[in-house]
């Protein structure tokens, strides 16, 4: 283990520790490569009940993507991805805007999964993958044009600490695009119980914590788009392709695994059918 790395963990919070050790491990890694989509391990927009995961998910990178075509393309911009997975959308945006991104992400198992797909597509020359927190971003001040994450700052036990690092990094009119399983607005309180049980976590933020934050921090909202179907959808979808591909699995994936992925994601879907939850395409732009 590097110093980087033991530095790294003595820096991370209680809960991005918990959330690290989960995704690092072997059931884990190989349930999101093999199940949940592979490059993408984000909430997908569906068409219809048969798509597959793979293609909903990258619809949500082209989707968040097109509000922040105009910084992205820029000559010589810079994107940093916060909770990057196995850096699907840093790919797309390399690929399709030439830029450079810093994909940060607290699991070691997926960034070198990350690096080797960055290899093989011939992106690795814009692409920097970090093993580290966004509760404490490795970058200088006013560093990046644009900020983007997907359905990773639930696992920030200090979210407003993570969007104090948004706004440091961001340059000057920089804009943070990003997506997060939130509980709802008027959400009733303990009824979701079960889901932060499963996931370790005690709250879940929301479209008015968001909101707060940017006003907090003095950005503009740009526009904030609910897709809380898609949230239903998504883990639902996940649910019957882990069901159906079951057998496949043995050997990578136990059968406790299982078992518990199973009935989590029965309770994201129950709490989002409820009105529980929210989820959607948060974009935010810092003053110049």
């Amino acid at each position: 283990m590097s110093a980087q790395t033991s530095q790294a963990q003595a820096d991370y919070s209680d809960v991005v520790q918990t959330a690290r050790d989960y995704y690092n491990s072997e059931d884990a890694d190989n349930f999101y490569y093999h199940v949940w989509g592979g490059e993408d391990i984000h909430i997908g927009l569906y068409q219809g009940p048969e798509d597959a995961i793979k293609d909903a998910s990258e619809r949500t990178v082209a989707f968040m993507a097109e509000r922040i075509q105009d910084k992205a393309s820029a000559p010589g911009a810079r994107v940093v991805d916060l909770g990057a997975g196995y850096g699907g959308a840093a790919r797309w945006l390399a690929k399709q805007y030439g830029c450079h991104v810093l994909a940060l992400n607290l699991s070691e198992a997926e960034n070198e999964r990350d690096r080797q797909m960055n290899r093989e597509q011939g992106v690795d020359n814009l692409i920097e993958v970090v093993d580290g927190s966004f509760e404490q971003v490795p970058a200088e001040n006013s560093s990046f044009d644009a900020a983007w994450s997907q359905d990773a700052i639930l696992h920030s036990g200090h979210r407003d600490k993570v969007m104090d690092e948004v706004d440091r990094v961001l340059k000057p009119g920089g804009e943070f695009v990003f997506t997060d399983p939130m509980q709802a607005d008027d959400c009733p309180e303990g009824v979701l119980q079960p889901v932060l049980d499963r996931i370790h976590l005690s709250s879940l933020g929301s479209f008015a914590f968001y909101r707060e934050q940017a006003r907090r921090l003095g950005w503009e909202e740009v526009e904030i788009v609910d897709m809380t179907e898609q949230l239903v959808n998504h883990y639902g979808r996940v649910a019957a392709v882990l069901r159906a591909e079951r057998e496949s699995l043995t050997g990578k994936v136990s059968d406790a695994y299982i078992d518990r992925m199973l009935q989590g994601l029965q309770h994201w879907v129950d709490a989002g059918s409820n009105g529980y939850l929210s989820w959607g395409v948060m974009h935010f732009r810092k003053p110049a």
